[in-house]
């Protein structure tokens, strides 16, 4: 004999085959999903939709994280999914008035743990640098000061492109970064990329001025006009390949490097702030998990009494 729980569910997964029409692999999911949260409630004495409180909903969720004799713990995505389902349950009943409140509305899925940020060692950036054009091309001299700015400085790929050759400020090793909302921020520019932004400017761009003239645009390309962030995206993945590089290289996989080389190096998390142009030291902040691995990773294997 089935309770007015399990009719419930069984309606509801009726209402997302027939008229929400679900692919069979998602209904199969939500399927299961709730066979497990009919089986909590009834081991719990909850047999009817109507009796379930915010805590048993609660209270599966942890059941989920943990794990029992019968499943193992799942992980924030598999319980985020399986919260969404029970949530669709719960609205579903609302609507039919099999309810008088949605108990499950303020049970927010568990956040996936944050994805570090991937930063690449200095040798291997070095080495996409070095890699940069062909050698001996007037694109060569281009492609070498756009990487080393974009490293250089934590540039997004469109502050990069988007510079102007008044914006670089070779006296004070400076650059003016045009960033997000409108908001313009001034960073300092290392000894590197500004001998490569010189050897540019005084050698290659000049070459790439068209003869109608060209935009003010620091980073041209073969036509005359602006470098658009494709192509600098282009520059970049050809240079991590001509460098062997394995990984997948993107513009801001040097932003990341940038941050996380200069938290390794001792920076305060306020001024590499600043320098990205994040809005709160909370964005920033994911790039101080990653020096913590790295310090984690030392610490277990110089540390004499790391070991467990």
């Amino acid at each position: 004999m089935t309770t007015p729980l399990e009719r419930a569910v069984a309606d509801y997964l009726s209402h997302l085959g027939v008229e929400r029409g679900l692919a069979a692999n998602t209904l199969g999911s939500y399927r299961r999903d709730l066979r497990r949260y009919t089986e909590h409630l009834l081991t719990t004495g909850r047999d009817d939709v109507a009796d379930v409180t915010e805590a048993d909903v609660l209270a599966f969720l942890a059941a989920l994280r943990t794990g029992d004799v019968d499943h193992v713990p799942l992980g924030p995505a598999s319980s985020a999914r399986a919260v969404v389902a029970v949530r669709g349950f719960h609205r579903f009943c609302l609507r039919e008035r099999l309810v008088a409140v949605d108990v499950s509305v303020a049970v927010k899925p568990p956040r996936p743990a944050a994805r570090l940020p991937k930063a690449l060692d200095l040798s291997d950036v070095e080495s996409i640098l070095a890699a940069a054009g062909e050698p001996g091309t007037t694109l060569a001299k281009r492609d070498r000061a756009l990487l080393e700015v974009l490293y250089g400085t934590g540039a997004r790929i469109s502050e990069a492109v988007g510079l102007d050759v008044d914006d670089l400020d070779v006296e004070t090793g400076s650059a003016r970064l045009h960033g997000k909302g409108g908001k313009t921020r001034i960073v300092p520019v290392g000894s590197y990329a500004l001998a490569a932004v010189e050897d540019y400017v005084r050698v290659a761009r000049p070459q790439l001025v068209s003869a109608a003239g060209s935009p003010p645009a620091l980073f041209l390309n073969a036509r005359g006009g602006r470098l658009s962030r494709q192509s600098a995206w282009t520059v970049l993945t050809k240079a991590a390949r001509r460098a062997g590089i394995g990984t997948e290289v993107s513009p801001h996989t040097l932003r990341h490097s940038f941050a996380t080389h200069l938290l390794d190096g001792g920076a305060d998390v306020r001024v590499v702030q600043e320098l990205l142009g994040h809005a709160s030291v909370t964005t920033t902040q994911i790039y101080t998990l990653v020096t913590i691995e790295k310090l984690r990773e030392v610490y277990a294997t110089a540390h004499p009494r790391a070991a467990r």
